[in-house]
């Protein structure tokens, strides 16, 4: 696809190309992300965030992602600070914000609506999530992790064995991942979810149509012995029709230190788009596993960064200008940055 001024509002707009053209920039932005260099190459750009659903980990990794660049953050949060509470419509605010803003990124719990918005916005918009649709930020640092992980045990994307666990038929991100899983070759996908929160067929049928062995189930501990990747999800409670429908499945697929030791491969990387709920009622991944090596969570939250700075710097038409005036940093960093397990 042609980056520069476009919308990033589904993966269903990128080949295969496309993303390792994507973590080929992100790659170059690990000196920055991790605070090792400073750029100044999108100095004086506004990003309008516009958030009108929770959120801690996309709103804040796209601004800090456009912070690092040298651009400035301007950010709504929830209808009730919006006129969108005074009866504005997405049309009327999209031509408005985007009078303030060089790019904007957007989150609001109805499907299509990013793409409602963007096409009234007069400058490019990237979806932070819309309703159960679709998050294809989150889908594109979730690969990236895999690349990652399975890079750094001698292997690649292609031909990994990858369980997706929990509420499957609501979560845009394993709705995303999945579409992007299907532009690479010979993967085995075990879905394992209640039937009630399946992933949608067509998901299923793209996946398998691109060759890949897909196994729905239920049972957990029968099938997650030999998988590379255990993506376990939560449960999208806000979704549902009320709170007494969503604690029907509350806790049903739980990841703990022993559940892992006695199931699953000892090399099996663990994934998570959180927030986890680590509710005793929910824990569908407990804290007994954060000393796990294994388990990547925080390392995919990290990534988020280096893949959303790659988008803003592809968008923007700036990625051959980032180390122009780059400069070391003056201030203590640490070592807050782990590296995958061997």
């Amino acid at each position: 696809m042609q980056f520069a001024g476009s919308h990033i509002i589904s993966v269903d707009q990128f080949e295969r190309a496309d993303i390792e053209a994507i973590f080929a920039v992100a790659d170059r932005m690990e000196p920055y992300a991790h605070r090792r260099k400073i750029t100044r190459v999108l100095d004086g750009a506004i990003l309008g965030s516009m958030f009108f659903e929770p959120s801690t980990r996309t709103r804040v990794s796209f601004g800090c992602a456009f912070n690092l660049l040298g651009g400035h953050v301007r950010e709504t949060t929830g209808f009730e600070h919006s006129a969108i509470a005074k009866g504005e419509s997405l049309y009327d605010t999209a031509r408005v914000i985007s009078g303030y803003s060089d790019i904007i990124t957007m989150r609001h719990p109805e499907p299509g609506s990013v793409t409602e918005f963007a096409n009234a916005s007069r400058v490019p918009v990237l979806n932070g999530g819309d309703g159960s649709n679709e998050h294809p930020s989150q889908a594109l640092l979730d690969l990236y992790t895999i690349k990652l992980e399975m890079q750094g045990r001698g292997g690649g994307i292609d031909r990994i064995r990858i369980a997706l666990i929990g509420d499957l038929r609501f979560g845009r991100t394993v709705h995303s991942l999945c579409k992007l899983l299907s532009l690479y070759r010979d993967i085995d996908v075990l879905l394992i979810s209640p039937p009630e929160l399946k992933m949608p067929g067509e998901i299923v049928a793209t996946m398998r149509e691109a060759g890949h062995s897909v196994t729905e189930t239920e049972n957990l501990a029968a099938h997650i012995g030999n998988v590379d990747i255990a993506y376990s999800t939560r449960l999208q409670e806000e979704r549902f029709g009320s709170q007494e429908d969503a604690d029907r499945y509350r806790g049903r697929f739980r990841l703990n230190h022993h559940f892992y030791t006695q199931h699953c491969d000892p090399n099996t990387v663990i994934m998570h788009p959180l927030p986890r709920d680590s509710r005793a009622v929910a824990n569908e991944l407990d804290n007994d596993l954060n000393d796990n090596p294994n388990l990547a969570i925080f390392r995919q939250a990290d990534n988020g960064v280096l893949v959303r700075m790659a988008l803003f710097a592809m968008v923007l038409e700036v990625v051959d200008q980032i180390d122009n005036d780059s400069r070391g940093v003056n201030w203590y960093t640490g070592s807050r940055f782990q590296k995958p397990a061997p």
